[in-house]
């Protein structure tokens, strides 16, 4: 992972990362520990979270970890405690998980997320960033996706991010904290999780052609997605909490490359990758799915800073080694 992404100091800095056992916050604790961060403290309740990825990080001195629900508003004042920066990714994903467990997901993503903005206003933390999602553009049809333009939400997981980022603003508003959001479009990388009924689908066709198990796309593989390697994830939270550009702040940004690839490019990337002619399966279009996915990332540009490192085929070559690795 690239260390480029700032230019402070950070050894005497303390950091929070929410949902820090997962995919993208472990990813993130990683670089601020790397790169000499004073203290970075994970908060997860390893509902998504994994001892491995904890693994990686217990081997750096600054490492905290608490095992705790965003769901507790005392947990997250304890967690919050003598923090500077807060990196909020712990959330549910999944648009068909969230259609069947609406509850669970206004819980956490909603509920939780006011339990962490309440915490760090007490607890006068500096910069606090978070994630949003590209799900929020839902019905609306223009590409690529400009921030301030979004749709009718297709799924109770959409509803839950656009629910943050109006609290977000309200928050900004009324209690002056700095804050900011991120739409992910689609971020893959090593760690990500391939096993479970809502895992992501680059760890899913990867682990399908190699043990030759059945792959399914859905719909006819031709809908477009802007894939996004998880470097570039980690380059937006960390610009987001130092920056010192107050008109930054109050936003939301897309997160992403601004390329899209078909769902069928992507699967014979990794066919090719594998040495593999093992087809996939085509079934049933998935219900809460956008057809297309592309954004627009100037305003990360040119208020952060924001340059993606790593392309779309660079990034899924590395991603395929690490699996390759990990089923040997």
């Amino acid at each position: 992972m690239s260390s480029n992404f700032h230019t402070k100091d950070l050894s005497n800095s303390n950091f929070l990362v929410t949902g820090g056992a997962g995919f993208i916050g472990g990813h993130i604790a990683e670089y601020l520990l790397k790169n000499g961060a004073k203290k970075v403290r994970v908060l997860d309740n390893m509902v998504n979270g994994f001892n491995s990825n904890l693994d990686v990080l217990k081997q750096y001195p600054g490492f905290e970890f608490i095992e705790g629900d965003i769901r507790n508003a005392e947990t997250c004042l304890h967690a919050c405690a003598g923090i500077d920066y807060v990196s909020h990714q712990a959330a549910l994903g999944s648009v068909p998980r969230s259609i069947k467990e609406p509850i669970y997901f206004n819980e956490v993503n909603v509920g939780g997320f006011v339990n962490m903005l309440k915490a760090a206003i007490d607890n006068k933390v500096k910069t606090f960033v978070y994630a949003s999602s590209s799900s929020v553009y839902g019905d609306e049809p223009t590409l690529p996706k400009i921030e301030s333009r979004i749709g009718n939400c297709l799924s109770p997981y959409a509803a839950t991010k656009k629910t943050n980022e109006l609290y977000a603003q309200v928050f900004a508003d009324v209690y002056g904290i700095k804050l900011m959001g991120f739409r992910y479009f689609n971020i893959f990388g090593p760690r990500q999780d391939p096993d479970g009924p809502y895992a992501a689908v680059i760890p899913l066709f990867v682990k399908g052609i190699m043990n030759q198990t059945p792959v399914y796309i859905n719909g006819d593989g031709e809908q477009t997605r802007d894939f996004t390697f998880v470097d570039n994830a980690v380059q937006i939270n960390v610009r987001g909490m130092l920056t010192d550009n107050e008109e930054a702040f109050k936003k939301v940004y897309n997160v992403a490359i601004g390329e899209r690839f078909t769902v069928n490019d992507l699967y014979k990337t990794c066919q090719t990758q594998l040495s593999s002619s093992f087809n996939a399966t085509y079934r049933e279009p998935r219900a809460g799915d956008i057809r297309d996915s592309l954004a627009d990332i100037s305003l990360a540009k040119n208020l952060l800073g924001y340059q993606p490192t790593k392309k779309f085929e660079d990034g899924l070559v590395e991603t395929i080694n690490y699996f390759k690795q990990l089923y040997s």
